[in-house]
């Protein structure tokens, strides 16, 4: 073979090697869990050229349009904490403006890990620029999600990590998530990529516009995503602690030997049922059954579901009295989730006895559904949270340890005791074929 034309080979070899290489990074976002249709590839930023997959690591339901905020935060900077599941060499972000009427633009944005937890300042040399398609800003129509290019940055396993948004212009009803258990800062005019947290002089409880973040990661197999209401919300947990129960499912994850190396993704609302809409279009407080493909099936890596939901069908007005309309909406979003090969655990519905909602009747149908959740015909596998938080020598109500003084809610202790109920074998596996 002549020198030149070897050279030339040699070149196109080298540069396929590089394309391969590359290919493997960018080639995995949205993942074989479950696709997110709004992640335009992961172009831009530096990513790393290393097996892996991108996972989620945490997320958050767009639960509603904020009240009072119709001309949006302009001319704010809103520097959202959220705390990781799993960690990573890369990440990237989701927000969502589902619940305006007008564009979003968001002229900077940015993500660093927390100089200590629950605090605004950024840990020193983990600021990072986003970039949307490789430019600084970016447009969400009305209705819609983006996921921002991957970032070069290490992320521990349970940080906190800020992610900062900077929109200029008024861009109608904020999509928020109202109960975030975890204090949240703005500051006035661009302060995106301030490192020292001086100038984020007000608190909110509130997430804005971020519904997710996923890492890059060697060692994760993928994510669990959990679907549910008020008590998966972790509405009476402690503030700022991630108490969460979804929060100690995560540390099992992390900490006990052969459990799968899952995320966990939180997709509680508080008030949530399986059936029925909130008010307004598009409507507050989305059922289970309209919000599974948006929460659940589109969220990066999932690999199992678990699913906590029912009371509110009872509880709320109108209530829903027959038991086999809920089971029939449960066995809905499993099917939904066997439909992409997803596995499903169930829980039985927990006590309220003592809650301002009880009445004998309305626990009687907490407890035919509960029978037939058992009975193993309407999910893959049942994590017992009846059992599991139920008062035994009055098992109508709460233990009073585990109860967070409203007999409706757990605290902190009952979502650690929800947590460890699981059996964390129960996320491996394939879907059953019918149930």
């Amino acid at each position: 073979m002549p020198r030149r034309t070897g050279y030339a080979v040699l070149a196109v070899l080298a540069a396929v090697v590089i394309l391969v290489s590359t290919a493997i990074f960018i080639g995995v976002g949205g993942d074989k869990g479950g696709t997110d249709e709004n992640a335009r590839g992961t172009r831009g930023s530096a990513a790393p050229a290393s097996a892996g997959s991108w996972v989620g690591t945490w997320s958050t339901s767009a639960a509603a349009a904020e009240p009072n905020t119709l001309r949006g935060f302009s001319g704010m900077s809103i520097r959202n904490v959220v705390h990781t599941s799993i960690g990573g060499t890369g990440a990237r972000i989701q927000l969502s403006n589902f619940y305006s009427t007008r564009p979003l633009t968001i002229t900077h944005a940015s993500m660093a890990l927390a100089a200590a937890p629950s605090n605004p300042t950024a840990a020193a040399g983990t600021m990072r620029r986003l970039t949307f398609d490789n430019r600084p800003w970016v447009t969400i129509p009305p209705g819609g999600a983006t996921t921002s290019d991957p970032v070069r940055l290490t992320l521990p396993d349970a940080a906190d990590l800020l992610v900062t948004t900077y929109t200029p212009q008024a861009s109608g009803s904020v999509t928020y998530h109202p109960h975030a258990r975890q204090t949240s800062y703005l500051a006035r005019g661009d302060r995106t990529e301030d490192t020292a947290g001086a100038a984020y002089t007000e608190q909110s409880p509130y997430w804005r516009y971020l519904t997710a973040v996923d890492v890059w990661s060697k060692e994760a197999q993928g994510a669990v995503a959990v679907l549910g209401d008020s008590i998966t919300d972790g509405i009476t947990s402690t503030a700022g602690a991630n108490h969460r129960w979804t929060d100690f499912l995560a540390e099992r994850l992390r900490t006990e030997p052969g459990a799968p190396r899952f995320g966990v993704l939180n997709q509680g609302i508080s008030g949530n049922r399986v059936l029925s809409d909130g008010t307004q279009f598009p409507p507050n407080n989305p059922s289970a059954l309209s919000r599974f493909d948006r929460d659940v099936l589109s969220r990066t890596g999932v690999k199992a579901v678990i699913i906590e939901l029912g009371v509110n069908d009872i509880l709320r007005i109108p209530h829903v009295t027959d038991p086999t309309k809920i089971v029939s909406g449960l066995k809905r979003l499993a099917e939904q989730a066997h439909a992409r090969g997803l596995r499903v655990i169930g829980s039985t519905v927990t006590p309220f006895y003592g809650h301002r909602g009880y009445t004998p009747l309305l626990d009687a149908v907490r407890e035919q559904i509960n029978t037939q959740i058992r009975a193993g015909k309407v999910f893959d596998e049942v994590v017992d949270f009846d059992k599991a938080l139920r008062d035994p020598i009055s098992p109508l109500r709460l233990r009073p340890t585990y109860d967070s003084g409203d007999h409706l809610h757990p605290s902190d202790e009952g979502y650690r005791a929800m947590a460890r109920v699981l059996d964390l074998q129960d996320l491996r596996g394939s879907a059953a074929a019918t149930l």
